[in-house]
């Protein structure tokens, strides 16, 4: 057979079967002609393992008979170092959607492995941020810019854009333990974090009279729930995590201790110490019967879901609008720091894993070291300030006294 040409690609009589016309020129490049006169080039070559294949290169009209030889000369070239071209595509055209991916991330991996409110958060992100940008979209086509393009998109709040991308880190490190993405593919390699600047907001003792107040009022008014009057009450006096305190159940109280046995939290097992303020307020909570949790939600058997709209209206009252009540947590460790607690302890009372987390607060001991030193300084100054005084003689070098003479 002749090297394949424009005119004898066109000129060839269809037949009423398959006919394969091979170029004399590129071996393995031909072009099949159908019965209905459709013309299609094709390249046969054996991949590695040494299977054939012979992959489609384009419909002759839609590429020339030149531009089809120049793409089977690349396919040729690409498979003698070990490549795969036909292979590479069926697994692309087979590869599954994002839309799947993520589902089967989410019921093998993070369901199976990770803590409910992390469940939750993976849930809220793959559902109201991935599949609305790469739902749709095949696994493999997802390129380091579409994930650069959406960070860049979430920049405006830094901390949810880099909570998105460590996610999508964590799901592409799946795919590739799965099989379904080369290893060291991960296209989020190399996308740099924006700077998360850390919150530092403490309420100062007035703001503590005037949180105190807000929720008397609203015990008094009863325009809160008592339980979740309580739950704020023991985020002040335990400096305990919100989601510890929403799930805390009767079980886990121990009284002879004073102390809260959790058996899991953000950094595992864990035990809170009840001051006497934290006991008391434990201990006007009435339980409800078939209610394992100290904090009843309005569902029976449930505990409180929302404690967010409730200490909007009460931050409201207290007029302290830009606390969080995560920063609750936060004021507890101030109080610490500044009653002159250690670091060391304050992370013990906190349930931190790490010292470099308590370690935050390390410029707040700066305060308690001031009033110490200034109170050292005013000793020190008053006793430099004494009036000097002549020492008394040692009485061995005090000369005797004389005898009186006697009188003749």
């Amino acid at each position: 057979m002749p090297k394949l040409t424009k005119r004898l690609v066109e000129s060839f009589a269809p037949e009423g079967r398959d006919v394969i016309l091979w170029d004399s020129e590129l071996p393995g490049f031909g072009v099949r002609i159908w019965p209905s006169g459709k013309r299609v080039y094709i390249l046969k070559y054996r991949n590695k393992s040494g299977r054939q294949r012979k992959p489609k290169i384009g419909l002759h009209g839609s590429i020339t008979v030149e531009q089809a030889r120049l793409k089977a000369r690349l396919w040729l070239a690409e498979a003698s170092d070990g490549g795969d071209p036909s292979g590479e595509r069926d697994e692309a055209r087979n590869a599954p959607k994002f839309s799947e991916f993520a589902e089967r991330y989410f019921k093998e991996h993070a369901e199976s492995r990770l803590k409910p409110s992390t469940i939750r958060e993976i849930r809220r992100i793959i559902d109201r941020v991935l599949l609305r940008n790469f739902g749709a979209r095949k696994l493999a086509e997802i390129t380091r810019a579409d994930i650069a393009e959406l960070h860049h998109k979430l920049s405006k709040s830094p901390y949810q854009a880099n909570r998105v991308l460590a996610l999508l880190s964590n799901m592409f490190n799946m795919a590739e333990r799965w099989g379904l993405k080369p290893d060291y593919s991960n296209p989020c390699r190399h996308i740099e974090k924006f700077k998360e600047k850390k919150r530092d907001r403490y309420l100062t003792r007035e703001e503590f009279g005037r949180l105190n107040a807000a929720l008397n009022k609203a015990e008094r008014t009863k325009s809160e729930l008592p339980s979740a009057i309580a739950a704020i009450r023991l985020l002040v006096f335990t400096g305990a995590r919100v989601s510890e305190i929403l799930t805390l159940k009767w079980a886990y109280i121990d009284r002879e201790e004073k102390r809260l046995l959790l058996p899991d939290s953000k950094t595992g097992a864990k035990i809170i110490f009840l001051n006497e303020p934290a006991y008391e307020i434990l201990a006007r909570i009435v339980p409800i019967q078939g209610n394992p949790y100290v904090i009843a939600g309005g569902l029976a058997g449930a505990h409180l879901k929302d404690l967010e709209k409730p200490w909007q209206r009460i931050r409201a009252e207290a007029e302290i609008c830009d606390v969080r009540m995560h920063d609750l947590r936060h004021s507890f460790a101030s109080m610490a720091v500044s009653s002159g607690q250690s670091l060391p302890m304050i992370g013990g009372l906190l349930g931190h894993r790490n010292t470099s987390t308590t370690a935050r607060y390390a410029h707040l001991a700066a305060q308690p070291m001031h009033r110490a030193n200034k109170m050292i300084g005013k000793h020190l100054l008053a006793a430099m300030q004494q009036p000097p005084r002549k020492p008394a003689e040692p009485p061995h070098l005090k000369q005797p006294a004389k005898s009186p003479e006697l009188v003749a």
